[in-house]
């Protein structure tokens, strides 16, 4: 990833001040810019609040409602914990075009949210037989968490194997919630 930003003529910033994202021209940079901004806090909050209004809407059913707040909660419980425990720092010496947040690098509290979130909302399609869900199904499990992990990456703010306990993190969150849950 670093050599791909190598590559695109990024470099770390020599007084630390971040790169303003709107002068950006790669594609890389135009496509991670909003993924790193769409798994932001406060929109990952809205985006449960919303799936769960969503799920009460279409089902009626409680445990559906809650399922996408369910699996949240059990993650930043457990990502907050573990930040604080392991305490790692960002990547240094690297392109970073937004300041990091003040929590540890270790893991990714957004990819740790986005596959929480998004692989819960495949269970409920898959839960309900949603039409479609063979398509939109691998899309919300894989594609959507996997861009946000890469654009992290890419954009400086985690180390790879951050990436990977945040999705570890998040598949095993949304897994609880399946299992206790949506099983019952």
């Amino acid at each position: 990833m670093r050599a791909l930003q190598a590559a695109l003529g990024h470099g770390p910033v020599d007084d630390g001040a971040p790169i303003d994202p709107t002068e950006s021209r790669e594609l890389l940079d135009r496509v991670t810019a909003p993924l790193s901004w769409y798994s932001g806090v406060p929109q990952t909050i809205a985006n449960g609040a919303l799936w769960c209004g969503v799920a009460w809407w279409l089902t009626r059913d409680w445990r559906s409602a809650a399922a996408p707040a369910a699996a949240l909660a059990l993650e930043t419980t457990c990502f907050v914990g573990s930040a604080a425990l392991v305490g790692r720092p960002r990547p240094q010496g690297v392109w970073r075009p937004e300041h990091p947040h003040a929590t540890s690098s270790f893991p990714s509290g957004h990819t740790a949210a986005a596959v929480a979130l998004h692989t819960t909302l495949a269970d409920l399609l898959d839960r309900h037989g949603v039409r479609g869900s063979r398509v939109l199904g691998p899309l919300l499990r894989y594609g959507i968490p996997g861009a946000i992990a890469l654009s992290r990456i890419y954009r400086g703010q985690h180390h790879v194997s951050d990436t990977v306990a945040g999705v570890l993190l998040g598949r095993w969150s949304a897994g609880v919630v399946r299992r206790e849950l949506l099983s019952s």
